[in-house]
């Protein structure tokens, strides 16, 4: 940390926002523009930029427009192309940064381990894997769903003698020319990075257990007028984004309407059978079998032309076992490798990325232990029994057809609506009621059946082991936007504690 609001460990801190992805910067910025300072921003690794500082990959890219990946507050009028790659997209995270001089409030390498109200005091104490420990009234949860990556176990992986590595962990020292590759997985990494290695690989062996709808991308880049228009007419620029806001928000009718989705998918069955060159039993591997929309849409221009290439061959057979040498799969047959690259994703539910840390709230209940049956807040931001504890992008508030950066905005902006009510009816703390919470995921559930998420035919990592969508929001963002503007007073129990015991 450079600076900060204080170095007093013994001091309550107004907030520490623990994570510094676009949700913590975000949150961090929006404190600051409302002009309050005491505040600690705390990462668990060396650097901003949370999943675009992890995901290095050949090939990472974003798949929502640029001038929608962006803070509406920290607009960037110079977007080299309608969808940003991995380094200009990490780039802009670092730019804004500096711009609002969030640097003295971080605090990196700072891995929180525990928390715990203390409802006497209304203060949160933070646990820090360093020893050291924070207090403060508020905390904000910026962590994401998308920073532990998915390992599988296959049998007789540690018996492997060449390179392994995820696709979060990509290892840049190691050259893969030349090598025999097997990569496992077909999700949004594997697509995005597939077709850059291809090239340089002698084999490339894609092992795939279902296959991803992948619709084309546009790759038109922005000419120097549309940057100078952007700059010296900061409308023009709006218009372009509410442009590209409102034909995302249009993509939901068919996700509602399983039927419609099942007819526009057609257009894609024929996209896929141009882009093979016509091989109709390599575009049927490729074609999956459950509604465009079940799982998250991909989007590529060459993907689906690599598998026509001569060292690309595509497995479908499920992996029974790996070899010092390969992998075996379930029909027997082995198959040589040199590097195995996992683009098995990330572990996306609360319970299990969550798991080793400790959250109690009031009367010693464990958020881990309420969240048994599922993770559950209310708007994804509150969570019944923790007070003043905030979370960006929690339960039921993902996306799968807009930007993801427009639902954080929204819900730090609920967020300081919260403290600013907090303080007005001179409270110490707010608690959503348990009921209110119920009521709104038990409206959530219900209005997620009948959706292409729920009725489309697939398993996807929105869903938890027993079916239960705890990932997206199931409507329109611009509904969640007008619902969250305010917070509803009546939805929380707003408390004064007693007497304050000496810290």
């Amino acid at each position: 940390m450079n600076g900060g609001p204080s170095s007093d460990a013994s001091r309550v801190l107004e907030m520490v926002i623990i994570g510094a992805g676009f949700g913590g910067l975000g949150m961090a910025i929006r404190m600051l523009q409302e002009g309050r300072k005491d505040f600690l921003l705390l990462e668990k690794a060396d650097d901003v930029g949370g999943t675009w500082r992890e995901n290095s990959y050949p090939g990472a890219a974003c798949d929502v427009q640029s001038h929608m990946y962006s803070f509406s507050f920290a607009p960037k009028t110079d977007w080299s192309k309608r969808y940003a790659e991995r380094p200009e997209i990490y780039n802009y995270i670092q730019e804004t940064t500096e711009k609002f001089g969030l640097r003295q409030y971080l605090k990196f390498n700072a891995e929180v381990v525990g928390a715990q109200f203390d409802e006497q005091n209304a203060f949160w104490t933070l646990n820090l894997k360093d020893g050291s420990v924070l207090t403060t009234k508020f905390v904000v949860l910026a962590s994401g769903p998308l920073h532990v990556p998915q390992i599988p176990n296959y049998k007789g992986m540690e018996k492997f003698k060449g390179k392994i590595f995820h696709s979060a962990q990509w290892d840049h020292s190691y050259d893969l020319t030349g090598k025999k590759v097997a990569s496992i997985g077909t999700g949004g990494s594997a697509i995005q990075y597939i077709p850059e290695i291809a090239p340089l690989v002698k084999q490339l062996d894609v092992y795939q257990r279902t296959p991803a709808w992948v619709i084309p991308r546009d790759e038109r880049k922005y000419g120097n007028f549309d940057k100078a228009l952007f700059e010296k007419v900061p409308f023009a620029r709006q218009i372009h984004r509410a442009r590209l806001y409102w034909s995302n928000e249009s993509r939901v009718m068919p996700i509602f309407h399983p039927k419609i989705m099942e007819t526009a998918q057609k257009a894609i069955e024929l996209f896929i059978r141009y882009q093979v060159k016509g091989d109709k039993a390599l575009a049927k591997k490729l074609t999956p079998n459950y509604v465009m929309g079940c799982k998250r849409i991909l989007i590529s221009n060459k993907y689906y032309p690599t598998f026509t290439r001569k060292n690309v061959d595509l497995i479908l057979d499920s992996i029974q076992e790996f070899t010092e040498t390969g992998i075996i799969t379930r029909d027997g047959t082995h198959r040589e490798a040199d590097c195995v690259v996992l683009g098995t994703g990330f572990i996306v539910d609360p319970r299990i990325y969550m798991k080793d840390f400790p959250c109690t709230g009031l009367n010693g209940r464990e958020l881990m232990n309420d969240w048994k049956d599922g993770a559950e807040a209310f708007y994804g931001i509150s969570v019944a029994g923790y007070p003043n504890l905030f979370q960006l992008v929690g339960p039921n508030t993902a996306l799968g057809h807009n930007s993801i950066i427009f639902m954080i905005e929204a819900q730090a902006n609920y967020i300081l609506d919260a403290i600013k009510t907090v303080e007005k009816k001179k409270a110490d703390y707010l608690d959503v009621k348990p009921d209110v919470q119920a009521e709104f995921n038990d409206n959530v559930q219900k209005k997620l059946k009948g959706t292409v998420w729920q009725n489309g035919g697939c398993v996807s990592w929105y869903q938890q082991a027993d079916g239960k969508n705890f990932t997206i929001w199931p409507g329109y963002t611009w509904r969640y936007w007008m619902e969250t503007r305010k917070i509803k007073p009546s939805a929380y129990n707003f408390v004064k504690v007693k007497a304050k015991q000496a810290v």
